[in-house]
């Protein structure tokens, strides 16, 4: 077994998260996109992490990396609908700020596939994907409490829809890439990732919408406006 790293029981002059978060490190480094790292205690009492599953049956797992956002070979226009998570929640906001709850919906499916503790290679956190700086920006404690990131993630895109008279394609290309990319490109970025992003969301926002009951709303949404921010 590939053994990332061990410790004693006795150990205590380093708190095991900060131990925990340069093993990460490592494994960020070394491994692909996608990281799954296995905790568990030995027979003598020594808490060991590593990426290949231990014969034990006990043991916790940590999954880290890709989640929507730099995933490839999906097919988005069959790729299992979500719903039903955080329904209230997610209408409430969406009227609250003025966004399409089918595109709320197509974006946090597309950053995160609804798991409350996707965290990014690039420090990304939660539903939404948030990065620290936004976070602050936002008034956001803590990205990994649900309710928390989708307001502050909502908010966030409702002010790139604003900034960008409503342009749906531009505001989601500030939401990956940042405003200022936008703006200094007058449209939408030459990026590989920013424009597979704004593909995939386009397809699961027509099926959100659909699945709601707002097809053609959410259709004319999505088309692309010729005016430059």
């Amino acid at each position: 077994m590939k053994r990332i790293a061990s410790e004693s029981r006795l150990t205590s002059i380093v708190p095991e998260v900060i131990r925990y978060c340069v093993l990460l490190s490592v494994v960020l480094l070394a491994a692909p996109a996608v990281a799954q790292i296995y905790k568990y205690t030995d027979e003598n009492g020594i808490i060991n992490y590593t990426n290949v599953k231990p014969a034990t049956s006990r043991y916790s797992i940590k999954v880290i990396g890709c989640y929507g956002t730099c995933k490839r070979k999906v097919d988005w226009h069959n790729v299992k609908l979500d719903t039903d998570s955080y329904r209230q929640s997610i209408a409430q906001l969406a009227s609250e700020y003025g966004v399409d709850e089918a595109l709320l919906r197509a974006l946090i499916h597309a950053e995160s596939a609804f798991n409350p503790q996707a965290t990014s290679p690039k420090g990304a956190q939660g539903l939404m994907q948030l990065m620290p700086a936004t976070q602050s920006d936002l008034g956001v404690a803590n990205a990994y409490i649900a309710e928390e990131n989708l307001r502050g993630g909502t908010r966030y895109l409702a002010q790139m829809l604003e900034q960008f008279d409503n342009n749906v394609e531009y505001a989601l290309a500030a939401y990956n890439a940042g405003p200022n990319a936008v703006r200094d490109y007058a449209g939408i970025p030459p990026y590989q990732e920013t424009r597979e992003y704004i593909r995939r969301i386009k397809i699961l926002h027509d099926r959100y919408a659909k699945a709601l009951g707002g097809h053609a709303a959410a259709s004319s949404a999505v088309t692309a406006s010729s005016r430059t921010p």
